[in-house]
């Protein structure tokens, strides 16, 4: 598509961008990026968000490195809290009408729901959504499940478009009739990924901090612990694997609600010996570094970020195929894909992935993720959407109108 004439445009063409938490994950790195990256003059960005759950990893750091400071809402929680929903409402659209955006995009769902609403109660020209994930199966009963799609496809009508980081995200979507096709698109995820591009000098690292051997085999999974991720599951499938492979030790990298809980499972399992949990890091290409395959057990996923950083890192992915995960392996050409919930197909999956280790199907997702994941991708991808959805309004919108 031909860019659209600049004199059709605003300039500055200022964007509110809105998260609900910048929590470790995809979407506080995905926002920070798009935040950063659209302050250059052609685009004034600003980052608003909530605040963060208890035992939740705070990533707001990575927005204030790339020099982004985010305006914070206290009332902008996960949870659903009709009282402080109100005051998020009415302070989004007090923020709106001090810097009267052209462009209001929402990430994730309260901050998609409130952001929107208030998007259309004061004017704004553009509305964008991002869904990075749902949460339409796999995380709550029948009743509320329903009142979420309600919500959701209430919300697409207040939306110009809808945004979904992968194609089966997109199906998913439309599955649901969340919007119709046409307003459905599809931006892949950007990530930093600079940092995993040679990792070689940090080798031995992480194996040092365990008191494990150079011969011991590292299986990790990255991400909060929490019921949707699975972490039974990759427990179960690790205890499966010892029995193959008792060389081999399990690295669980993250935080959250389950932790206790699966402490005391690993005890439970006889794995003491052969799982440790180092909570949050700051330091994941030191651990991309000594990994030898990455594991993703989830229910339910988006795009796990996790997977993108392994295959730059050129660590072999094995993944229950739920979610995105089969767009970012090409179905399995790039990683191994196992059933969700089977524990059998999911240790066999990593004892091959040992087995292969690194060749050429490491080296093909390393390919891929330099070439389809990176940051600089994402902000042009982003830039030439918000162009030509304020040239479709029509007539031009200068400064101060």
């Amino acid at each position: 598509m031909a860019r659209p004439d600049p004199r059709s445009l605003p300039h500055p063409i200022r964007v509110m961008r809105i998260i609900a938490r910048l929590n470790i994950g995809g979407p506080a790195v995905h926002v920070s990026l798009l935040t950063a990256g659209l302050n250059d003059g052609e685009f004034t960005s600003r980052l608003v968000t909530g605040v963060i759950g208890e035992a939740e990893g705070d990533m707001s750091y990575l927005a204030r490195e790339m020099g982004v400071e985010p305006v914070v809402i206290p009332t902008m929680r996960r949870e659903i809290e009709p009282l402080n929903d109100l005051r998020t409402l009415r302070a989004l659209t007090r923020l709106m009408r001090e810097f009267r955006p052209h462009v209001v995009h929402t990430h994730t769902a309260k901050a998609g729901f409130v952001g929107r609403l208030a998007a259309r109660l004061t004017g704004v020209p553009v509305v964008v959504h991002t869904f990075h994930g749902h949460v339409f199966h796999g995380y709550f009963g029948p009743a509320k499940t329903r009142l979420f799609i309600e919500l959701e496809r209430l919300a697409a009508r207040g939306s110009d478009v809808i945004l979904t980081i992968s194609e089966r995200l997109r199906g998913d979507l439309l599955a649901y009739r969340i919007a119709p096709p046409e307003k459905i698109r599809v931006v892949p995820l950007g990530l930093p990924l600079d940092s995993l591009r040679d990792l070689d000098g940090l080798r031995g690292g992480l194996r040092r901090e365990l008191g494990v051997s150079t011969d011991t085999q590292l299986v990790g999974i990255i991400g909060r612990l929490v019921p949707i991720k699975n972490h039974d599951l990759f427990l179960a499938a690790a205890r499966r694997v010892r029995e193959e492979r008792p060389d081999t030790h399990f690295v669980i990298v993250g935080d959250g609600e389950r932790r206790a809980e699966l402490e005391a499972l690993v005890q439970e399992m006889g794995l003491a010996d052969a799982v440790t949990f180092t909570g949050w890091r700051d330091d994941l290409p030191g651990i991309y570094a000594d990994l030898d395959v990455l594991v993703i057990s989830s229910r339910n996923e988006g795009t796990p970020v996790s997977i993108i950083e392994a295959m730059a890192a050129g660590v072999p992915v094995v993944s229950t195929d739920v979610g995105g995960v089969a767009d970012v392996l090409l179905g399995g050409e790039l990683g191994r894909l196992t059933p969700p919930s089977d524990a059998d197909a999911l240790a066999r999956g990593i004892v091959e992935a040992l087995c292969e280790g690194r060749g050429p199907r490491t080296e093909a997702a390393r390919t891929r993720a330099f070439e389809q994941y990176g940051a600089a991708r994402l902000v042009e991808d982003m830039r030439a959407l918000y162009r030509e959805l304020l040239a479709g309004k029509g007539a031009p919108m200068r400064d101060g109108e």
